[in-house]
């Protein structure tokens, strides 16, 4: 814009890091992580920091609460603990009780925490989203430090720039975006998952190798079998790939804070978000991600953007993986007689603005976008898979 005289005009550039770093044990007393990573933010002064943790983490890992609390005592010389350790439910219910998030504030307020201290969140993605929601938005921001437990919120959601609850029975209308100081995936957390949780992340990591990545896909193809058994070896190193996969594109693909448009990285997601919904959240979000790709695969192949020997071959890798591929819940119709789940279409544009983007695939690793979904075949598609997999 050129210089008026009533008006100025000038840039603001911010520069943020992007931190990833894995580990083994992270409460263990002997690893100096998490103290690497909570620094002063100006010489002189002493850290502070608090701690939320998801609840659940304490059926796998009894004792979770002390080992954080001997974690501090052991690195008090370099961090003071502000409060004791605050458990949280797990679970995507703990994102539509708003009285959870006053929970987090209140104890955020009463610790006198500011913004030279730390929030750490450890969990799955929605006790990270609703916890990085409550720190992004007291004083403006309380830097964040995410401690992802699940194999999704490790390979996705967890490594991202966004924090959300829902709102108005829409999910992450209230939300925030926001770089974390850091991101910590500790690996051993995998291991304790049920399996249910476990398979969750494999979603994830197709869907990035679909969009981004044909050797990513064709790794996790060679591997599928043992990826079903959750074998150590390959199943942490698909997990550590998808991260790695999803933060490359968050920090170089140019629209972090999604200004735009397009939201690649939702393959398979128009569809998911508003199945967890009309599920009541029975459908964890990396099932409904399963789902809804297989429902974008179909669509594409018969919108001929997909040829159908490639469009089998990633249905049956899902299927291999142990996905489920149909829900009930997709036949459920609304007064006008259409079907419920595609308004999820018109939440998606809502929620990004500017005009409808899909994410689709021609073949792994070659992703295109449209602007428009033909309802016809969105129609054909929804029958197709409750024929084959209802």
């Amino acid at each position: 814009m050129a210089d008026r005289p009533d008006s100025i005009s000038l840039p603001i550039t911010l520069r943020y890091e992007h931190r990833l770093i894995f580990t083994r044990d992270v409460f263990a007393p002997e690893n100096d992580v998490l103290a690497e990573v909570l620094t002063p933010r100006e010489p002189g002064e002493s850290v502070r920091a608090m701690v939320f943790w998801d609840a659940g983490l304490d059926t796998p890992f009894p004792g979770m609460e002390a080992r954080i609390e001997a974690w501090f005592a052991t690195h008090e010389n370099r961090v003071c603990l502000a409060a004791p350790p605050i458990a949280i439910p797990g679970g995507e219910s703990v994102k539509n009780d708003f009285h959870q998030l006053e929970h987090v504030w209140s104890a955020i307020n009463s610790a006198c925490m500011c913004r030279h201290s730390y929030v750490i969140a450890i969990g799955g993605g929605a006790v990270l989203d609703m916890v990085g929601f409550a720190a992004a938005t007291a004083h403006r921001g309380i830097p964040l430090v995410r401690l992802p437990t699940t194999s999704l919120s490790q390979g996705d959601g967890g490594v991202g720039v966004k924090n959300g609850v829902n709102y108005f029975g829409k999910k992450n209308w209230l939300g925030s975006f926001g770089v974390p100081h850091a991101v910590v995936n500790d690996v051993t957390f995998l291991h304790g998952l049920p399996l249910r949780d476990r398979r969750a992340g494999l979603i994830e990591a197709v869907k990035v190798a679909l969009i981004r990545d044909a050797r990513f896909f064709e790794f996790i193809a060679a591997r599928v079998d043992a990826l079903a058994r959750f074998e150590c070896e390959p199943f942490e190193a698909v997990i550590r790939e998808s991260a790695r996969q999803h933060i490359e594109h968050i920090a170089t693909a140019g629209d972090p804070f999604e200004r735009g448009s397009a939201r690649p990285l939702d393959f398979g997601h128009w569809a998911a978000h508003k199945l967890e919904q009309m599920s009541a959240f029975q459908f964890s979000h990396g099932e409904a991600v399963a789902i809804g790709m297989a429902l974008d695969l179909i669509y594409a192949r018969r919108s001929g953007l997909l040829p159908e020997p490639i469009a089998e071959r990633i249905l049956g890798i899902l299927q291999r993986l142990g996905f489920t591929l149909f829900a009930p819940v997709l036949d459920a119709r609304g007064a006008d007689g259409r079907r419920i789940v595609v308004s999820g279409l018109d939440e998606f544009r809502e929620h990004m603005g500017g005009r409808l983007t899909i994410p689709m695939v021609r073949a792994p690793g070659n992703r295109v976008e449209v602007h428009a979904m033909d309802a016809t075949i969105v129609e054909a598609a929804l029958g197709e898979l409750k024929a084959r997999y209802g």
